[in-house]
C-alpha cells in the first residue's frame, strides 16, 4: 500500500480509503467489521464516514454506520487509524438529525462532534469534513446554479470559527469540505487566511470515469493551493463493475432503493458503462479494475474511497491497485470520454 500526506495537514493516509455507507443497512456489524479488518490488515489505515449513513438515510438507520465503525475502533491502536466523518448540512432536511438543526454554526457543529465521537468511541476525529454545502449549490446529480433557490446560510469565517474551538479542545485534528465548488472552497481559505483559523485540507466530491466534473475549476484550484482531492463514488454505484449490464435486476443500490441513483439515470450513461466494459475486457481487465485503476492512477487523487457490500468486492477493489496501466489505456479512455462527456456530473 502507498501512503501520502495531505498537502497541510499531519494525516499520513493510506492511497485507498474505506468508505463505510453501506455499513448497518446494506452490511451487519460483524460484515463491517469484517470488511474493516480485512482492510486494515491490506494496509488502509483510513476509514470514512458520517454522522448521516448509511444512506440512503432513513430515521430508523441513521447513526448505525458511525456505531459500528466505533465498535470495531475501540479494539483497535487509534493511533494506526486516520478517521474521517462528517456534518450533515443543511439542504437535505434529514428533521430526524438534531431535529434539522444542521446549520453549519457553532451550537450545531459542537453538538454534531460531540454525538459522534460518542458514537465512534474516541476522543478525537482526525478529518471533520462538511458534508455539503450549507448554501444552495447545485448537488447530487444537479448541475446547473440556479439563485432563484438562494437561502441564508452560515458566513464561513464564523462556522470555522466553531472548527477552531473543537481543534482547539483536540476534539477534531483537520477540516474538510465535501460536494463542494470553486466559490464555497475560496471562501473558507479567505476567511482562514484572513483570521488566522483552520485551513481546510482536502475537499471529498464525487469522481469517476461518469463524472470528471473535478477536472475543471476545481482541478486547477485545488492544484494551486494544495487541497487533497478525496474522491467517492469511483465505480459510480457499481454501474462501471458492469454488473448491471450483465444483469440489470442485480443487487445493488441502483436497483434496492427507488430513486436513490438519480445521478446516474441520464442519457449516455447505459452507452458509456457498455464502452468502459468492453474497454476493459479488450485489455484483460474486469470492469471495476478499470474503473479503479483510473481513479487510483489520476495524479491529483490523495486517497480514493471505495465501498463494497463483500468480501469478494473489496477484495477486487484492493487489488485493483495493481492492474496495469498504460498509454493505450488512457488514450482510449479519452476517445470514449468525447462520445460521451461526463454523463453523469
Amino acid at each position: 500500500m502507498e501512503y501520502r500526506t495531505l498537502p497541510g495537514s499531519t494525516l499520513h493516509v493510506s492511497a485507498i480509503c474505506l468508505g463505510t455507507m453501506t455499513f448497518g443497512q446494506q452490511n451487519s456489524e460483524a460484515e463491517g467489521h469484517a470488511q474493516l479488518d480485512y482492510a486494515f490488515a491490506r494496509g488502509v489505515n483510513f476509514i470514512d464516514t458520517a454522522e448521516m449513513y448509511p444512506v440512503p438515510p432513513r430515521a430508523d438507520t441513521v447513526h448505525a454506520t458511525e456505531r459500528i465503525v466505533g465498535s470495531w475502533l475501540a479494539r483497535q491502536d487509534r493511533d494506526k487509524v486516520v478517521l474521517a466523518t462528517k456534518a450533515t448540512g443543511a439542504s437535505r432536511g434529514l428533521q430526524w438529525i438534531r431535529d434539522g438543526q444542521h446549520a453549519f454554526t457553532r451550537a450545531n457543529l459542537r453538538a454534531a462532534v460531540e454525538d459522534s465521537l460518542r458514537r465512534l468511541q474516541t476522543d478525537y476525529i482526525d478529518l471533520y469534513q462538511l458534508h455539503w454545502p450549507e448554501r444552495n449549490t447545485p448537488m447530487f446529480g444537479e448541475f446547473v446554479y440556479d439563485p432563484a433557490k438562494e437561502r441564508p446560510f452560515t458566513p464561513p469565517r464564523e462556522t470555522l470559527e466553531a472548527l477552531a474551538e473543537l481543534v482547539d479542545e483536540g476534539k477534531i485534528r483537520h477540516i474538510g469540505l465535501s460536494n463542494e465548488w470553486p466559490w464555497g472552497l475560496m471562501q473558507f481559505l479567505n476567511a482562514a487566511r484572513e483570521y488566522q483559523l483552520p485551513r481546510v485540507v482536502s475537499v471529498q466530491n464525487a469522481y469517476s470515469l461518469l463524472n470528471r466534473t473535478w477536472e475543471t475549476a476545481m482541478l486547477e484550484f485545488c492544484h494551486r493551493e494544495q487541497i487533497a482531492l478525496l474522491p467517492y463514488s469511483p465505480m459510480a454505484f457499481g454501474l462501471l463493475s458492469g454488473k448491471y449490464l450483465r444483469d440489470p435486476q442485480a443487487r445493488g443500490r441502483v436497483t434496492e432503493f427507488d430513486g436513490f441513483a438519480q445521478r446516474y439515470s441520464k442519457p449516455g450513461v447505459p452507452e458509456a458503462v457498455a464502452a468502459y466494459a468492453a474497454l476493459a475486457e479488450a485489455h484483460g481487465l474486469s470492469p471495476a479494475q478499470l474503473a479503479l485503476k483510473f481513479v487510483y492512477s489520476r495524479w491529483f487523487v490523495a486517497s480514493t474511497i471505495i465501498g463494497a457490500t463483500s468480501l469478494a468486492q473489496l477484495e477486487e477493489n484492493l487489488n485493483a491497485w495493481e492492474a496495469p496501466w498504460s498509454e493505450a489505456l488512457e488514450q482510449a479512455v479519452a476517445d470514449i470520454r468525447l462520445r460521451w462527456f461526463n454523463p453523469a456530473p
